[in-house]
């Protein structure tokens, strides 16, 4: 699965942010080869490693480019520079031409190494100031990216406003301003658009059109309501620039599929670590509005089960955690994760509903990854690419490093006697 890995150190620095193809393949290999001096140095430091997945390598490379001008991390070189990369740029104009194109060299003026994350502006020639966006490593996923973006958004390519209407405007590909088929207005909101798509502002630019698709809606405009729909839709599947590992548009398919009432903010998953039986645990990890919340993640040493009843563990764990909240009257998560299939949702919801409150439960099976929930025999099989399980995936790997993790302390604190 491509996306991009972020390098932290014990203090939560960002060390290096890169992209790959294949992530986990990727990461392995800083782990599993001889490296450079630099590299060596750069591994010894890593405390923390997070991952942000992505449909395609080239929305991992616009991702990757604006979390390095974001953050600048330490061992990052080549975003830094922009010397011989590739950049996106705007003109400027009425109706601004989208292209790509290596900078010539910065004016005096021009501040971008020192103005992180935001677009770099300055003076192309005497008619005005475009706006250019990277610097980007690879060309070729570049141009792949462009080309995603002209599919969801549409803007003009040529150098010279035609008299008449090109090919592209057949293949809805640009929204031909030449024949005044879209006026100054409306194409600069596209440009708008394009620019947060740049910076992967998902969510405010889904935000953006949610609030344009319900107004089209209002003033029964469906065939304007039915084109931005289809642009919310595509991007949902590249949402996952903001905070860590998540956007609006993976909640909202979340809620939508499991037709809960609101968006579910406040996520919590389980998972039980029972290697052989010994030194069994459980993991609670807590999302809010997509990111870890670690001052919310929980551990639990198994006390009350012998041997290996993995769903006893987990009823003992699950009866901890809320009985524990409605002792302290602490807020209820929206929904609740559980790494497992349908026998394990079962235990889980029958325990929760022991304790007198209603939670919104699914699980997670390990392998297919079909999703089960309440009051369903039969699990929902999604595409692997689908926003909501996109999500939950996220959700109970990180559940699964967290058990584990816990489950490793524990047997070196028997071994060690520390």
């Amino acid at each position: 699965m491509p996306g991009v890995y972020i390098f932290k150190d014990s203090g939560g620095r960002i060390l290096y942010i890169g992209k790959a193809k294949a992530l986990k393949k990727r990461v392995q290999s800083y782990f599993n080869r001889p490296l450079d001096t630099k590299n060596q140095t750069m591994v010894s430091k890593i405390r923390d490693i997070e991952y942000r997945l992505t449909p395609s390598e080239a929305q991992a490379q616009i991702l990757e480019a604006s979390l390095i001008k974001e953050n600048q991390p330490q061992y990052n070189i080549d975003l830094k520079d922009d010397k011989s990369f590739p950049w996106v740029r705007i003109t400027d104009e009425e109706f601004p031409v989208v292209s790509i194109m290596r900078r010539k060299g910065r004016q005096k003026n021009d501040r971008s190494l020192s103005r992180p994350f935001s677009p770099v502006a300055y003076r192309d020639d005497k008619k005005g100031r475009d706006l250019y966006f990277g610097p980007y490593t690879n060309a070729k996923l570049l141009r792949e990216a462009v080309k995603i973006i002209r599919r969801i958004f549409g803007f003009r390519s040529c150098k010279n406003m035609p008299e008449e209407a090109c090919l592209y405007w057949r293949l809805r590909l640009c929204p031909a301003p030449c024949i005044k088929k879209i006026d100054s207005a409306r194409y600069q909101e596209i440009m708008q658009r394009i620019k947060l798509f740049l910076e992967s502002r998902y969510e405010e630019l889904i935000k953006e059109l949610s609030g344009q698709m319900q107004r089209a809606v209002a003033a029964r405009n469906f065939e304007e309501a039915a084109k931005v729909r289809d642009q919310i839709n595509a991007l949902s599947t590249i949402g996952q620039s903001e905070g860590s590992l998540t956007s609006l548009s993976e909640s909202e398919d979340l809620k939508n599929l499991l037709k809960l009432n609101k968006l579910p903010e406040r996520i919590e998953a389980f998972d039980i670590s029972n290697i052989s039986g010994s030194e069994a645990c459980g993991s609670m990890v807590s999302f809010f509005k997509g990111s870890p919340d670690k001052n919310n993640y929980r551990r639990f040493r198994i006390k009350t089960v012998k041997g290996i009843d993995d769903y006893k563990m987990l009823v003992e764990v699950v009866r901890r955690r809320y009985s524990r909240l409605l002792q302290n009257r602490l807020p209820l998560p929206d929904l609740v994760l559980i790494d497992g299939g349908r026998a394990h949702l079962m235990v889980a919801d029958r325990e929760i509903a022991a304790l007198g409150i209603q939670l919104s439960v699914v699980s997670i099976a390990k392998e297919e990854e079909h999703i089960y929930i309440q009051g369903k025999a039969q699990p929902i099989k999604l595409k692997s690419d689908t926003p909501a399980l996109n999500l939950i995936r996220r959700i109970r790997d990180e559940a699964h490093r967290f058990a584990i993790s816990y489950h490793h302390l524990l047997h070196r604190k028997k071994i060690i006697g520390k």
